[in-house]
């Protein structure tokens, strides 16, 4: 596999020049890579089909990752021109079963697998272009736009990962064998598992951000925790272990499940785990593109229900609790084994980075100071639920990449896979996804009388907080909550009041105001941060948020649909996230577009309001609010609608120039101006007045 695997690279260095090269090796060592898992599909039609309903086809997860590139460069301004806006738009979202991914197949009109390859290479062109001449020092910081060319290529690697978990799933006649992905060849009796004391003591996790390898948001920060010591499995549990649990019922003893669990196996039929065939009175396995004997001392590959389903089984036998270990376990284990991390720990010492196999291993092949396989073959799933570190921020070019797993629904995964590269390997690396899903993953068990963390429920997200409070919170000075006001004038233009869309939504409170009086309401923003929040309201009936209020002080406030008075309504509304100046073809239709403060804030204005006619039915109506506080790092100069001198020196004013777009498409109906107060503390507070403007789409 060392043709087409490659160990990551750091941050520092010693030359600017050599390091443009490790850069570009690597991103094209990472293409290659990825478009070679792509070629485990046997035929062009397998493109075109999914692996389970909740995905989008594997056509999608092809295109994905290159348009990943495009979009985070226009996004943080390093480029300014799309390579294909369309395949930027189809291919952006939906890999996590996340309430706003749409995977519903009839929104969509793929392109041919020919068309995505085409793609693929003129981005291959665009990004290597770049390496070789954008401008950066060494270190690589987080603010360096060669940072942003390491985000897409890590990307990449760990879709390299979750594709290679898709197409195992796929049917065995739909995935051929591929030359460079070899199969462990030898398998055996299950070992006897056995418990190994871990010594506790105060564990530290998370890094500096002046770490030498690059991370993704949620590693960064501090968490410490004293634990006790505890015992924890020698192996991985093995398909044999496994085997006991399930030829015992263990998948029809509801005992033994979770609420969660019994779901899933009552949604999926499980009776053993997803890879396991059932053939005669016993079981063969589901390698990556063949079905092999049973290796009964590989590790049994199960979701985190499954795992801890086995926990039960085996406590309710032993008499002991057995559970599932905490990523601060985890780091205990991590420490007793010995292991240093990247460059130290070398790729051969374990089965990752397809370095020995593209498959699991036995659970006995690779030893760390008396405990096997603490990093790769399978990851192992945790029972700590994923969040922020103290001192968690998002990154401005990818904000969305761990906040909507900071839901208590996304258990971490620990310790990486004989699939897992680049960050995936490191030991600050931290990946979580929903219990009932299924990765290269399966687990160890401890005897543990630690505690997991407790839940924190509240948003802590300083802007998201403030926008809760801005459209859900108190009103202050006598001006009215700016949302329903919008919300309110825009309804009153409409007359047919099917379907409307509230595009740069926020946290989404104009949404549900809407569907008062629409049929149905979608509310779009670029940001997940922003449409979780309506999301986790219409979804759990509440949100709960931090209210600023002196220094590090803050209040703790809830708010309910049943408060609100929303709960005969919200089943009007979804949220999704988009771009508003690249929204897919499907967001079309409506009766009402309302645009609050977005024109402002945009990186290509003009973009945004070409194509809104052909979004509205005849006569429906366009509603527009801004301050037009126009500023260059959300929109550059040349793109701003209004707030300039022209080259005459006469003023071009937003309004005027709103008004010589629009015209021809739409009649002015209606201007006023809207207040609006946003509190930033106790006794700090911004008043802004707004520009609404209502148009009337014309009759063709």
């Amino acid at each position: 596999m060392s043709k087409v695997s490659m160990y990551p690279i750091t941050l520092e260095g010693k030359s600017v020049a050599e390091k443009r090269a490790e850069i570009k090796a690597y991103f094209h060592n990472t293409y290659d890579l990825y478009e070679k898992v792509f070629d485990l599909l046997r035929d062009e039609l397998v493109f075109y089909k999914k692996s389970e309903p909740t995905r989008h086809p594997m056509i999608f997860y092809y295109g994905h990752t290159a348009t990943f590139f495009v979009n985070k460069l226009i996004n943080m301004k390093i480029i300014k021109e799309r390579i294909n806006p369309d395949f930027e738009s189809i291919f952006a979202v939906g890999v996590d079963e996340m309430d706003w991914d749409d995977t519903e197949a009839s929104r969509y009109e793929w392109p041919s697998v020919g068309a995505v390859k085409e793609y693929r290479d003129a981005v291959r062109a665009l990004v290597s272009d770049l390496i070789d001449t954008l401008e950066f020092s060494l270190p690589i910081h987080q603010d360096s736009a060669m940072w942003i060319i390491l985000m897409g290529i890590e990307h990449e690697r760990i879709h390299i990962e979750t594709s290679l978990v898709l197409h195992r799933q796929m049917p065995i006649e739909d995935i051929k064998a591929v030359d460079d992905f070899v199969l462990c060849s030898h398998a055996g009796d299950a070992p006897q598992n056995e418990m190994i004391t871990i010594e506790g003591g105060l564990i530290e996790l998370g890094k500096s951000k002046e770490h030498h390898l690059y991370g993704w948001d949620n590693e960064y920060g501090e968490y410490r925790e004293e634990i006790a010591d505890f015992e924890a499995s020698k192996y991985l549990v093995s398909n044999g272990e496994f085997m006991e649990f399930v030829l015992d019922g263990g998948y029809e003893r509801e005992e033994f499940w979770s609420e969660e669990g019994i779901e899933f196996l009552e949604r999926s039929g499980a009776k053993h785990p997803h890879f396991w065939l059932k053939e005669g009175d016993g079981f063969c396995y589901r390698a990556l593109y063949s079905v092999i004997d049973m290796p009964l001392n590989w590790p049994v590959d199960v979701n985190a229900l499954e795992a801890e389903a086995f926990c039960r089984y085996k406590s309710q036998k032993e008499g002991q609790e057995y559970k599932l270990p905490s990523e601060a376990e985890y780091g205990a284990i991590y420490r007793h084994s010995g292991l240093q991390d990247i460059p130290d720990l070398h790729e051969s010492r374990a089965n990752i980075n397809f370095y020995h196999y593209a498959s699991s291993c036995p659970v006995d092949e690779f030893g760390f100071n008396g405990i096997y396989d603490v990093i790769g073959n399978v990851w192992q799933w945790s029972r700590t639920a994923i969040r922020g570190f103290k001192g968690f921020e998002v990154h401005p070019a990818y904000d969305d990449f761990s906040t909507p797993t900071f839901d208590e629904k996304h258990a971490l995964i620990l310790g990486a896979s004989w699939a897992s590269s680049g960050n995936l390997i490191m030991q600050h690396s931290r990946y979580a996804f929903r219990r009932h899903f299924f990765q290269n993953a399966g687990f160890r068990y401890v005897l543990s009388a630690n505690e997991a963390g407790s839940e924190d429920i509240y948003e802590s997200d300083a802007l998201i907080s403030q926008y809760c409070e801005f459209q859900y919170g108190d009103t202050y000075f006598g001006v009215e909550n700016f949302a329903l006001r919008c919300a309110r004038i825009a309804s009153s233009f409409v007359k047919n009041k099917t379907k409307a869309l509230d595009l740069g939504c926020a946290t989404g409170r104009a949404t549900f105001e809407i569907a008062k009086d629409f049929e149905s309401v979608e509310g779009v923003d670029f940001s997940v941060r922003f449409i979780g929040v309506g999301s986790k309201l219409k979804n759990e009936g509440y949100i709960a948020f931090e209210v600023k209020e002196e220094g590090d002080i803050h209040r703790d406030k809830k708010i309910t649909l049943q408060e609100l008075g929303y709960e005969d309504i919200a089943h009007k509304v979804q949220f999704w996230q988009g771009d508003a100046c690249n929204l897919k073809p499907n967001f079309k239709g409506y009766d009402l577009i309302l645009a609050k403060n977005l024109i402002d804030r945009l990186y290509n204005p003009y973009l945004f309001l070409e194509r809104l006619s052909d979004r509205l039915n005849d006569d429906g109506i366009l509603v527009l609010t801004s301050p037009y506080t126009w500023q260059e790092s959300s929109t550059p100069k040349e793109l701003w609608i209004g707030g300039y001198y022209d080259a005459k020196g006469k003023e071009v004013r937003t309004f005027e120039r709103l008004f010589e777009i629009l015209s021809q498409d739409f009649e002015l109906l209606h201007r006023e101006d809207v207040d609006f107060v946003i509190k930033e503390t106790a006794r700090k507070y911004q008043h802004t007045v707004a520009e609404l403007s209502v148009w009337r789409k014309k009759s063709v």
